[in-house]
């Protein structure tokens, strides 16, 4: 059977669009593969909270009134999750990326490259050179495209693992203890919340004032429950 000119048209499409994404993410990407997955990893935090916030809102089971205070503190919750996993992630990251191009992190190739640059390398602790200083920047030195394959290649090596390492770190250990303790503060806030706003409810106006006006002296006077 011959396929029709409609599905030949929209599979030609849709390979060019699948290859000109490739492209977007091989340009930037392609020599950060640390920077990729700490991306990748906040996505990941942002699509699982998504669905949290949903299963939360859909639910029949829970009331509307649940839902209010649910749904923002679920939302906030997952603010603390993705802001932690990236600051994180990216910081340690980064500090090892430092210390690669600062040559504190570094091989027995770039060590070779330095001396013939006239880079005095230090023997012991003490010695003064320029590696491992903060303004120091091994990119920057003449003729770095002699080392240039070597160094990406370990810079971009100690970038994943230095990823890993702050993934682990962030999501199971940092991350938990902010999200329990922020959730702990929200729990019982709305604790609090939900059961002056059932005293309220239960509470009859009496003679003489509206409602309102009855609800707002209750509340002045009761408002502040600890529960």
């Amino acid at each position: 059977m011959k396929t029709p000119d409609v599905i030949k048209n929209l599979g030609k499409w849709s390979a060019g669009r699948f290859s000109a994404f490739k492209n977007i993410i091989l340009e930037k990407y392609g020599e950060q593969p640390g920077k990729m997955l700490v991306h990748t990893g906040v996505l990941g935090w942002i699509l699982s909270s998504l669905a949290q916030v949903g299963a939360v809102f859909f639910n029949d089971k829970i009331s509307p009134e649940q839902k209010v205070f649910l749904i923002p503190q679920e939302i906030a919750d997952a603010v603390v999750n993705i802001l932690s996993f990236y600051v994180v992630t990216n910081s340690v990251k980064d500090i090892a990326s430092k210390l690669v191009t600062t040559g504190k992190l570094t091989t027995p190739a770039i060590l070779n490259y330095l001396k013939k640059t006239g880079i005095k390398i230090p023997k012991k602790k003490g010695d003064a050179s320029p590696i491992g200083k903060w303004d120091f920047d091994i990119t920057k030195l003449a003729n770095f495209d002699e080392i240039s394959p070597n160094f990406k290649a370990f810079k971009n090596g100690v970038d994943v693992g230095a990823s890993m390492l702050g993934s682990i770190l962030s999501c199971n250990l940092i991350t938990p203890i902010l999200r329990n303790e922020y959730a702990s503060k929200q729990q019982k806030s709305m604790i609090s919340k939900m059961q002056n706003n059932k005293n309220l409810r239960n509470l009859e106006s009496p003679r003489g004032i509206s409602m309102a006006e009855y609800q707002r002296r209750a509340y002045a006077k009761y408002g502040n429950l600890k529960v």
